[in-house]
This record gives C-alpha cells, sequence and structure tokens, in this order.
C-alpha cells in the first residue's frame, strides 16, 4: 500500500511540474513621459515612458517606447475628447534582483479630457520573455494610467507629463 501511494504522489508532482506557473499581477506606479524624436512607425508620435512602482513581483522601474496615432481610428468608449490610439512599442520592467520582464504593445488607445487637463490611457502588452525569474515567461498586462502635463513647447503643446498608474494581469511561466 506504501509504494502504491508514493507511486500515486510521484506521479501527481511529475505532471504538476509540466504546467504553467501562474501568478496574478497587481502593481502600481508613476513616472513620467516626453514624445521622442523615434518613429517607431510612420505617421506616429513616439513617446518615451520612465516610471517606477511596487506590486507583486516587489519594486521595479519600467521604461517604454509606444506609437500614438491621433485622432484613434476606433476611439475609446465613452471618449467624447480628443483621442489617440497607441499602435505599436515595447518595454523593459526591471525588478531589484536584477530580473526584467519584456513585454510589447498589442493594442491601447488614450482619451485627452481638456477641462481636467488630463489624458486617460489603457494599454494591453503581450509578455514575450525575460530574464533571471522570469526567463520563458509568458502572459498579458493591462496597464492604465493618467497624464497630467507638467512642461510645455512653445506651441503650447505638453512635452513633459507626469503619470500615475496601475497593472493588472498574469504572469506564466513553464517550471
Amino acid at each position: 500500500m506504501k509504494n502504491i501511494t508514493a507511486v500515486a504522489l510521484m506521479l501527481s508532482l511529475g505532471v504538476a511540474g509540466v504546467y504553467a506557473q501562474e501568478w496574478p499581477v497587481k502593481m502600481t506606479f508613476s513616472g513620467t513621459n516626453v514624445a521622442t524624436t523615434i518613429n517607431l512607425q510612420p505617421n506616429t508620435i513616439t513617446d518615451e515612458q520612465h516610471s517606477a512602482g511596487n506590486g507583486t513581483f516587489g519594486p521595479f522601474t519600467f521604461r517604454e517606447l509606444h506609437a500614438d496615432l491621433s485622432p484613434s481610428p476606433q476611439p475609446p468608449p465613452g471618449c467624447s475628447g480628443p483621442n489617440f490610439a497607441i499602435v505599436a512599442g515595447a518595454g523593459v520592467f526591471r525588478f531589484q534582483d536584477g530580473s526584467l520582464l519584456i513585454v510589447t504593445v498589442v493594442n491601447g488607445s488614450g482619451c485627452i479630457n481638456l477641462a481636467a487637463g488630463a489624458a486617460a490611457i489603457a494599454v494591453q502588452y503581450q509578455i514575450t520573455g525575460g530574464t533571471g525569474r522570469f526567463e520563458g515567461a509568458s502572459g498579458t498586462l493591462n496597464v492604465t494610467w493618467t497624464h497630467r502635463a507638467v512642461l510645455r513647447n512653445a506651441s503650447n503643446a505638453p512635452t513633459l507629463l507626469a503619470l500615475t498608474g496601475e497593472i493588472e494581469g498574469t504572469v506564466s511561466r513553464q517550471p
């Protein structure tokens, strides 16, 4: 009887090792966003985001480039102001232990509220890998943030934006 129990336990542990480990993700962040001269895609404006935060995997920094297309071919639901689509981009999360989590933009959009002087943005990222504890990672992250202008250029267009946001999703990794 002991042998049958031992074999059953070994088989169940072996089978569990085949399945991906999944972690629900919840993080918050803040930082800055600026337009760059980098051209990720024709007829778009490329923005660069630098932020830092904390959450499920501990403290992190996030650096990301994304291309905005204005106006959006499909405005965000409920958006009555100026709007834009986020059509391309990628980013890297760096955690305190040096592990990296790499993401690419799947889709996104933003809506500018002129009265409030802010923009609400929502982006879906696909996890495409990483290093350290995120080697071979996959999954999706849904990121929402709000921009507020800190500095405007000579044409009165926002040049430096402060941002705060939240991240939710799932990270999967094969053991």
